[in-house]
Formats: structure tokens, sequence, C-alpha cells
């Protein structure tokens, strides 16, 4: 390889180097933003269950906390959360808006997993919970977009809960905030009750691996092409 070439592919090894080397420091950042994150959720989960009585307008310090609210399910606005999976089985996921005793409010439970096979049809009447309930769970936010509401029919579904979508559909003020809804024996079977999202590192930790792996290897790459003896021209033959 001749010199000018050697040189123009060294300098693309050491800028892919570089790349990857960044990229690999913004996914050590994100982890430890992650970690952050982790270790506030961690903190307000360990705190005393709040009693939501009334809804909330801004949703302000209940995030990640456990709440317990009482009220009576809504049932004909159940709302359907398609293309669920859980423990590799395909379904929905049943939100239902729990009117709380003030009468003027609402704030949206996440009941849980109901298996169906396409994971969009289900009849919500056996999953019904007539009279006054009790709820205990965790406070989540409830995000603005995405939502992408699908009509088959007569039955609508949704890819996520939308704040702002379902506050023009809903005839009464919902909180900012829903429930997922822990666990307990004493619940019927379905929908089952979801555990809590897992606090863990997510991918940002193998990504980093991965992006600091590319820049040893294009580092060594080019420190074999820089090892290798440039070729010299051959003297032209005069006529």
């Amino acid at each position: 390889m001749r010199v000018p070439s050697r040189l123009l592919l060294l300098g693309c090894f050491v800028a892919v180097a570089l790349v990857c080397a960044r990229l690999g420091l913004w996914q050590v950042h994100r982890l430890r933003e992650r970690r952050a994150v982790n270790a506030a959720a961690l903190a307000a989960r360990s705190k005393p269950p709040v009693m939501m009585e009334k809804g909330d307008a801004t949703g302000a310090g209940l995030i990640d906390r456990r709440v317990v609210a009482s009220g009576r399910y809504d049932d004909d606005h159940a709302i359907i959360l398609r293309g669920r999976v859980y423990q590799g089985v395909p379904g929905v996921e049943i939100v239902s808006p729990l009117l709380l005793h003030d009468g003027r409010s609402a704030v949206l439970v996440n009941r849980g997993f109901v298996p169906t096979p396409d994971a969009f049809t289900v009849d919500p009447d056996p999953l019904r919970e007539p009279g006054t309930v009790r709820v205990e769970g965790m406070a989540l936010p409830i995000r603005s977009g995405g939502g992408a509401p699908l009509q088959r029919g007569e039955e609508t579904a949704w890819a996520q809960l939308d704040l702002e979508a379902l506050r023009a559909r809903l005839p009464y003020p919902i909180s900012p905030v829903y429930i997922r809804q822990l666990p307990d024996s004493a619940l019927p079977r379905f929908p089952r009750r979801l555990e809590p999202l897992p606090l863990d590192d997510g991918p940002h930790l193998s990504y980093a691996i991965q992006w600091f792996s590319f820049s040893v290897m294009a580092l060594v790459f080019g420190f074999v092409i820089g090892r290798q003896r440039p070729e010299r021209e051959k003297p032209r033959l005069s006529p």
C-alpha cells in the first residue's frame, strides 16, 4: 500500500475509533441518568401509600408512589390497550376509569392483562367489577401523543394511554397519572394484575461495551495497517 493511501486509511480508522468512543461515553451518560431516575423511583416506592380521594390536576408528587383509591368503575368507557404480550402470550390490557367519591373526577386504573389471540379483540363484560372497589397500585404518568386509537367494527383499541386524546373523549376530568394495580390474591384471576415496572439498567451498559469494543477494533486495525511497509514505486524503464 502506498504512503498516501495508507495515511488516508489510518485517518479513517482513527475517525471511526473516536466516533465509537464518543457513542460509548454517551451510553455511559445515559446509564448514569437511568440509575439516578431508578434511585428516585425506588425511594418513592418505599414511602407509605397515598390516598387519592379526588382527581389531582397535576399529579405532582405521586409519580412512582404507592396509591390507594376507592370508587366505582365506569365500565362503559373502558380502554383496551392492544398488542400486549405477557410471558409470551398475546393479549390486551384493560384500563378502567375509576369514578372517585367526589363524583366529579376519575383516575384511570390499569387492571391488568387479558390473553386474546389477536391481541385486540376482548369481551369486557365478564371482566366487570361492579360496586365500590378499593384499588392499590403504583401511580405512573400518562403521556400525551402516540395513543393512535384503532377502530375495528364497534371496538376501539389504543396503542397506549394518551392524556389529551382521552380527556377529549371522556365525559369527566381525569388525573394525569394512572394507577397500575398491584397483584392481589383476593382479586379475580383475570384481568391478571401486573407487577410494578422493573427498575433496571436497561440496554445502556451493553451498548456502551459494544461501542467501546468497536473503537478498540478500529484502533487495532489501524495499528496493523500502520505496521505494514509501504510499497516502493517500481523504476520506469527508459525507452
